[in-house]
């Protein structure tokens, strides 16, 4: 793994680490690299085509940002279901910020076979005290299952989560944003009765009137909505 870190120094950028480091301020600046995103990328193909894919895996906690993020671009990878699950659930406990969170896109849930059995592996993190844990089932929900598969009991999980922390409602309301653009109508009422907490609620309505998928008819209704 210190061979590893050397090569993630080597790419470091030192005018984006200053940059990103005030997008997570949660995360104390010297475990910031700075190493930039598609370069990252690259760098977790490569380490999987020598075979080095495990040391990153295994080799938790990590100490820097850079190398969370290597790891779930490594994680990203993975084919095999089970395996992405073993590995997300080790992971998952030790992400700490909304980047390393968002960046996990597993390519084993783009298999149509996998998602009855994601369905409940979402439901399970959704249910977790971690707030990131929560906020990754989340997403997953968002990135699967409004589309094809799409049932309004899904809106109803989302919409039941309990939490405070900040990361945890801006992605809820992330959800309903991106919901009202994909499933307007089954969405709507759940602003019109309001059943979201006040600041998911307006935040919801912000995030999707900045959309270009929203009409402008529905973007000015939307905003009428808008609580006080």
């Amino acid at each position: 793994m210190k061979e590893i870190t050397n090569r993630l120094f080597a790419l470091q950028d030192t005018a984006y680490r200053d940059f990103h480091a005030r997008l997570i301020p949660d995360i104390d600046r010297e475990c910031v690299i700075g190493v930039r995103t598609p370069q990252l990328r690259q760098l977790a193909k490569d380490i999987i085509k020598e075979g080095k894919g495990d040391t990153v895996l295994q080799a938790l906690p990590h100490k820097y940002y850079d190398e969370n993020n290597l790891h779930g671009f490594i994680l990203s990878e993975l084919k095999d279901y089970d395996r992405t699950i073993a590995e997300l659930d080790r992971f998952l406990p030790y992400v700490d910020n909304w980047a390393t969170c968002d960046m996990m896109h597993p390519k084993a849930f783009k298999r149509k076979d996998t998602h009855q059995r994601l369905l409940e592996d979402i439901d399970r993190w959704m249910a977790d005290a971690h707030p990131f844990t929560v906020r990754f089932g989340t997403g997953m929900l968002m990135a699967h299952f409004l589309d094809d598969g799409f049932s309004t009991e899904y809106l109803d999980k989302v919409a039941a989560i309990e939490s405070d922390h900040y990361y945890v409602k801006m992605m809820v309301a992330w959800y309903f944003a991106t919901a009202l653009t994909k499933q307007y109508e089954a969405t709507l009422p759940y602003i019109e009765q309001q059943r979201l907490p006040l600041w998911t609620h307006n935040k919801t309505i912000q995030k999707a009137v900045e959309s270009l998928r929203i009409t402008d008819e529905q973007k000015q209704y939307l905003r009428s909505l808008k609580r006080k």
